[in-house]
C-alpha cells in the first residue's frame, strides 16, 4: 500500500459522503497503517499539486478535500463496490473513442474504462455489459474525447466475449484475500478493514462485475464479494471505537453507506 493510494482508500471508505477530512484524522489513520506523519503530509502535498485534493482551513483546523474529478472516481468505486447492479437487459455497449493519442493518457483512460467495467475487445475498442452509460459519457467528457457508441446483442458464444476481460487475473486476486480473521482489538480491526477495502477496490480494475449469466462456471468473484460484504460489516463493528475518536461523518460508519 502506497501513501497516496492509501489516502484515496481512506477518503473512499471513511470520509464519504463528505469529501473532506481533517489533516490530523488522516495522519492518525495513516499512522495506524504504518505511515509516518512526514510521509502523509508529503503525499497530501503531492496530491494537491496534481489537483487531486484541495487544502481548506476553517479557523485553526486544516482539512483536505477531494477535487471534483477525484470525487467522481470515489462515487464510481463505491457504486461498483456497494450498490446492487440493475438487471441486465442482455445488450452490450461498444465504445470506440477517438483517442487519446498520448501513451500515458491512453493508459490512464484504459484503466478508468476498466474501472467502469469495460474490457478491451481489441486495441481501442471497449466492450461492457451492464455498464453505466452516463458514467461512460462523463469519462469521455473528462478526456475531451468524442466516441462512437453501439448497443446491441452478441450473436456468438459467450466465450468470445469473455476474452475481453481479465477474469483469470481477477479470480487469482480474490483467492489471495481470504480467509481473514476478525480481530477483537479496534485498531487491528481498522487495519484489517482498510487493507481489505484497499484490495477490493484494486480488483475493480480486473473484474468487470459481469452479469451472472455471462460468468464462467465456478467463477470465484461472486462468492468473494459476498464474503467481502460480510467481513466489512463485522470489521466495522469491531473498529467502531477507533473510528469514533475521529471527526468523520457518522454515515461513513455504516456498512450500508453506498
Amino acid at each position: 500500500m502506497r501513501a497516496r493510494s492509501t489516502l484515496f482508500t481512506l477518503f473512499l471508505e471513511y470520509a464519504y459522503p463528505e469529501r473532506r477530512a481533517r489533516v490530523r484524522d488522516l495522519v492518525a489513520m495513516m499512522e495506524a497503517l504504518g505511515f509516518s506523519e512526514a510521509a502523509v503530509r508529503a503525499a497530501l502535498s503531492r496530491s494537491a499539486k496534481r489537483g487531486w485534493v484541495v487544502p481548506e482551513r476553517v479557523g485553526r483546523t486544516t482539512y483536505y478535500a477531494l477535487s471534483d474529478r477525484v470525487y467522481w472516481q470515489v462515487r464510481q468505486v463505491r457504486r461498483r463496490l456497494y450498490e446492487a447492479p440493475p438487471p441486465w437487459d442482455g445488450r452490450f455497449l461498444l465504445v470506440l473513442p477517438e483517442g487519446p493519442r498520448e501513451r500515458g493518457e491512453r493508459e490512464r483512460f484504459r484503466r478508468e474504462m476498466a474501472l467502469l467495467g469495460y474490457g478491451n475487445l481489441q486495441s481501442g475498442v471497449y466492450l461492457g455489459a451492464g455498464v453505466d452509460l452516463e458514467a461512460t459519457r462523463e469519462l469521455l467528457s473528462f478526456y475531451g474525447l468524442s466516441a462512437t457508441l453501439f448497443q446491441g446483442a452478441h450473436l456468438g458464444a459467450k466465450e468470445e466475449v469473455l476474452r475481453a476481460f481479465p477474469l483469470e487475473q481477477a479470480e487469482a486476486h480474490y483467492r489471495t484475500l481470504f480467509p481473514i480473521e476478525v480481530p477483537e482489538d479496534p485498531l487491528e480491526a481498522f487495519q484489517a478493514l482498510t487493507r481489505l477495502v484497499h484490495a477490493m477496490r484494486k480488483v475493480l480494475f480486473l473484474d468487470p462485475l459481469l452479469p451472472p449469466e455471462l460468468l464462467p462456471p465456478g467463477y470465484a468473484g461472486q462468492a468473494a464479494r459476498r464474503e467481502f460484504q460480510r467481513l466489512r460489516e463485522a470489521l466495522y463493528q469491531r473498529a467502531e471505537p477507533f473510528l469514533k475518536e475521529l471527526a468523520l461523518p457518522l454515515s461513513a460508519l455504516s456498512p450500508k453507506a453506498g
